[in-house]
């Protein structure tokens, strides 16, 4: 009887579309796994992160037949009647996964579609429109931030003065939608400082902060607010 070492599947395997998705929403595949976890994504994102969760889930059964059938033609395994038919029926299944797959891919393009279209009129234009993790990572720069790229993976993230971690697409998402801005004199290696904008403080306090040039001639109407307390 053959015996094979067990196969352990990677949790996520890479699709065609990742790309695509992660153009059009402006999040990496992990963030999207992460937010949909946490109930964090509106109804389409929702729909396309389920979609493409289960595309990914059809590639990893197809890395999975491939793998095996390699491994039964490695030629480490006597030649003999029980391997062709294990090879038969490794072939078979392996076509069945990839009908699977493309079926799956064309589920994703349909829900893709409609976002894709949307690009980039669906960028964050204002505060209503950021889910949660996007408020906070806006509300993490607020307090001041530095955009950074590693000199050998030249991978781009953001470190604010707290210590959190913004990702890349987080940050251009919020960046395209002139909610933030950077020195782009400094050198990206050094560290770009990120600020917000305007728009951005208006989101992060719901109204505009006044200059801090301006003379405060009254209290009455600036921001913010005085409290009860201090009157």
């Amino acid at each position: 009887m053959i015996s094979l070492p067990p196969i352990t599947p990677q949790a996520k395997a890479l699709t065609s579309l990742d790309h695509r998705v992660e153009a059009a929403t402006g999040h990496t595949i992990d963030d999207l796994w992460t937010y949909h976890d946490r109930g964090l994504l509106d109804e389409p994102l929702s729909r396309l992160t389920e979609a493409h969760r289960s595309l990914s889930d059809a590639e990893r059964g197809i890395t999975f037949y491939r793998v095996l059938l390699q491994r039964l033609a490695s030629g480490e395994l006597p030649f003999d009647q029980d391997l062709f038919t294990r090879i038969d029926r490794t072939v078979a299944q392996l076509k069945d996964a990839t009908a699977v797959r493309d079926t799956r891919q064309d589920q994703a393009v349909a829900v893709l579609g409609p976002l894709e279209a949307a690009h980039p009129a669906a960028s964050v234009t204002a505060g209503a429109d950021l889910i949660a993790h996007e408020f906070a990572a806006l509300l993490a720069i607020s307090q001041g931030a530095k955009l950074h790229q590693h000199l050998q993976t030249g991978r781009m993230s953001v470190v604010t003065a707290s210590g959190v971690r913004v990702a890349h697409p987080v940050f251009q998402r919020l960046e395209e939608a002139g909610l933030v801005v950077r020195d782009t004199s400094r050198p990206l290696h050094a560290g770009q400082p990120v600020s917000l904008t305007e728009s951005g403080r208006t989101t992060v306090t719901g109204t505009a902060r006044p200059s801090v040039t301006a003379a405060p001639a009254t209290r009455v109407g600036s921001w913010p607010t005085p409290s009860p307390r201090s009157r």
